[in-house]
């Protein structure tokens, strides 16, 4: 059936933004030969005849205003627009040019869309680029989400954190919005974001039987006393990210309480709060302990991004740590703790440690910490030998090992042109040195 007979009146609203979107060239029939005309005829029909779960599949992997445009092509695809399982699962993309055809949009159709699926959402992620324009649009959807069922929301800056310039109240109304429509929020990822204390607390008091995941790394308006009240009243949470300030052996404590089930992931960014912070506060041995205790198989992953002097107060203890990423340069005494403190140890990445060499630190390492699977070295130097040895103790169970190749500095037994062989005999599999390209 050719595009203009088709019946477009289910969406009023949608016909105003189409006809001002540009027109789509169609063939003219009546100059093609008849096959051609048929074949063409044919494949029409091939497209409006499609199954269900076909067009559905595909309406999935489309933006809101593609979706709403090819609802209007034909009766068969406006009917799989409002199944309600195409809403269960939905991404706003607001970044320059979704935010422009956001813009353009006709108000009621947000609304409508919004009025009849809200009770449809349940995996609900909006990705924004640097733009406040883009965050505001995303708060500006997430007011007018009620009555919904929302199980998992994330709000992703893809630059740099854009949440974090609007307006911190418009910021915080809209999620309180969601946070007391929905009773059923299993997993938040509000990272880079101002969300605060007191909207913390409307989380808890709406969805603390149902609160699995919460990622909120970077948001400096949380307390440590917001996220131990999280810890407190969310009995189900199994998964934690956020800074090291909100730290604290209150919170390691109850999250190891007999009535809390097992934590699998507690992810900490270590970060300077303040421009010049060298002390950070320390976490006593006893809280870590409480902790892996109560949840033995507990991922608990590091991230540093601090400078050598600012280092100071980690790793003097024993620390269950599993995954651990340096982010900037990390001294030799650091390393040297980690072989001795660091016994739960999986993985362990290095970018920079400047121009000392680390064999003992990292031969150390693989005596120590018998559960390392993964190595990552770059910009730090260690001799082709150690590396060799290193190797060796840790066996095939290195299942990742990721070494720039200028990291490796050869000397009298081991050439770069030998090393290869030597470690690819005790991982049981061939292996090169990472290379970095020359563009």
């Amino acid at each position: 059936m050719p595009l203009s007979r088709m019946k477009r009146s289910r969406l009023p609203c949608m016909n105003e933004v189409l006809q001002s979107s540009p027109a789509v060239k169609q063939p003219k029939l009546g100059c093609c030969p008849s096959l051609s005309q048929t074949h063409m005829c044919a494949a029409l029909l091939d497209w409006g005849n499609l199954p269900h779960h076909v067009v559905l599949r595909v309406f999935q992997y489309l933006p809101l205003i593609d979706r709403a445009r090819a609802s209007s092509v034909c009766r068969r695809w406006n009917e799989v627009f409002h199944i309600p399982d195409l809403w269960r699962k939905f991404e706003f993309e607001l970044n320059q040019s979704a935010t422009s055809y956001f813009n353009s949009t006709h108000p009621d159709l947000i609304q409508q869309i919004i009025k009849k699926h809200a009770a449809h959402l349940q995996y609900v992620s909006f990705k924004v680029d640097s733009s406040t324009e883009s965050a505001e649009a995303a708060c500006d959807i997430l007011s007018q989400l009620v009555n919904c069922s929302i199980q998992t929301l994330g709000l992703i800056s893809t630059a740099k954190p854009s949440f974090m310039n609007m307006s911190k109240s418009h910021f915080v109304s809209a999620l309180t919005v969601l946070f007391v429509n929905s009773k059923s929020l299993s997993s938040i990822k509000i990272e880079d974001t101002p969300v605060d204390d007191p909207s913390l607390s409307i989380l808890v008091a709406n969805n603390s039987d149902t609160l699995r995941r919460l990622k909120m790394s970077s948001c400096p308006h949380v307390s440590s006393d917001g996220i131990l009240c999280v810890a407190d009243h969310c009995q189900g949470l199994r998964e934690l990210a956020l800074n090291y300030y909100m730290l604290s052996d209150e919170l390691l404590l109850a999250l190891s309480n007999e009535t809390h089930v097992n934590l699998e992931h507690l992810r900490i960014d270590v970060v300077s709060e303040n421009p010049g912070q060298i002390e950070f506060h320390s976490i006593k041995r006893q809280s870590w302990d409480a902790l892996t205790k109560h949840s033995p198989g507990v991922n608990v992953v590091m991230y540093f991004f601090l400078y050598e002097e600012e280092m100071e107060t980690f790793f003097r203890e024993e620390t269950p740590v599993t995954h651990l990423y340096f982010g900037h340069s990390v001294s030799k005494e650091i390393l040297g703790r980690l072989g001795l403190n660091c016994p739960r140890l999986i993985e362990l990445v290095v970018c920079a440690n400047g121009l000392q060499v680390i064999d003992n630190e990292l031969i150390c390492i693989a005596e120590h910490c018998k559960n390392l699977t993964a190595l990552g070295l770059s910009e730090c130097e260690v001799s082709c030998s150690a590396f060799i040895e290193f190797v060796r103790l840790c066996g095939r169970k290195l299942t990742h090992l990721s070494i720039m190749e200028e990291v490796l500095i050869p000397d009298d037994v081991y050439s770069l042109d030998e090393i290869h062989t030597e470690v690819s005999k005790y991982l049981g599999r061939i292996w090169f040195p990472d290379v970095m390209p020359l563009w």
